[in-house]
């Protein structure tokens, strides 16, 4: 069983490298109308050379999972704005999806909580397809959208799960082909547990990406070890490997909260019930600590009896 590890948007290794640096509609409309565009570009072109110095801090620590940030692109889909992030960045878009073939990195995003469809409100579906669109279009400039991922969770629950499980598979229907080919789901730590994600991913053939600490909050019904051969199945028709999301407490009564760390006991007994089942995983590091939490964990993990370190980010059990 091989595992690669990963993590989220931003390097704290790195002096100033946010890739999400951000520009409000406020802030937008009270700059003159000449000087806003510029703006834009401005903000746009330092995340997407912040990018750039990540991709390259994962060359160097040999990480092969990187989640990208959904701030590349201030107001992009802003309905006063949506403006034209392709054609000033066409060398800078390419350049990233060149590096990222080149490094042999598995990049993805993952929209914010408000991407969802099961609302009951048109306008909330019509702006969770804008936004996936958005997100599948940078895929697209980067030439990676084959490979790539746009993971988004199922949303809320509206009073009556059932009713709402059938919404949104309905208003999934509205999402173009495209996106919906390359979109995953994942388990919630309050509404939708793994056991109905699975449902929800093996009714709309899509990839399930099981987040084991929102599991630890919010358990269904069936042993997770029962679950685990189709949650790995779902991705089959891809030919990727599974992606898992890690995590752990903050503490006790914090307990959905993501620690700065991960405590390598969280998660230990997870990966041996993976290493009976002999799949290989790339699991995606959600602390707070970012590449170094993920980097501890992968050391920690190393130290395991049985447990080989393959490169600075993979392991094999």
């Amino acid at each position: 069983m091989k595992i690669r590890f990963g993590f989220v948007a931003n390097s704290l290794s790195l002096w100033d490298a946010s890739p999400a640096k951000t520009m409000t509609f406020k802030r937008y409309t009270e700059l003159p109308a000449s000087e806003r565009m510029d703006k834009l570009k401005e903000v746009t072109a330092l995340n997407l050379y912040h990018t750039k110095r990540i991709l390259y801090f994962c060359a160097a620590h040999e990480i092969e999972v990187y989640r990208l940030s959904s701030s590349l692109v201030p107001l992009a889909t802003h309905p006063e704005v949506e403006w034209d992030f392709h054609s000033p960045f066409k060398k800078e878009w390419a350049e990233l999806g060149d590096l990222i073939r080149q490094f042999g990195i598995r990049a993805s995003f993952h929209p914010n909580q408000y991407t969802l469809f099961t609302s009951p409100r048109d306008h909330v579906t019509e702006n969770a397809v804008k936004d996936m669109m958005y997100h599948y279009r940078m895929l697209e400039l980067m030439g990676i959208e084959d490979q790539g991922v746009i993971n988004i969770h199922i949303g809320g629950t509206y009073g009556d799960k059932e009713k709402t499980l059938e919404r949104f598979h309905e208003n999934l229907k509205t999402l173009p082909d495209e996106a919906r080919k390359v979109m995953t789901l994942e388990n919630d730590d309050k509404t939708y547990d793994a056991g109905e994600t699975l449902a929800a991913c093996q009714q709309s053939n899509t990839p399930m990406v099981l987040d084991i600490h929102h599991h630890e909050a919010n358990r269904c019904e069936q042993p997770l070890e029962d679950l685990l051969p189709d949650i790995f199945n779902t991705w089959q028709h891809r030919d990727l490997v599974p992606k898992i999301h890690v995590s752990s407490p903050k503490s006790e009564k914090a307990f959905r909260s993501h620690a700065d760390l991960v405590d390598s006991t969280f998660v230990e007994g997870f990966m041996k019930q993976v290493k009976e089942l002999d799949q290989d995983i790339d699991i995606m590091v959600e602390a707070k600590h970012k590449d170094l939490a993920m980097l501890k964990l992968v050391e920690d993990l190393s130290s395991i009896r049985g447990v080989k370190r393959l490169s600075g980010a993979s392991l094999t059990w």
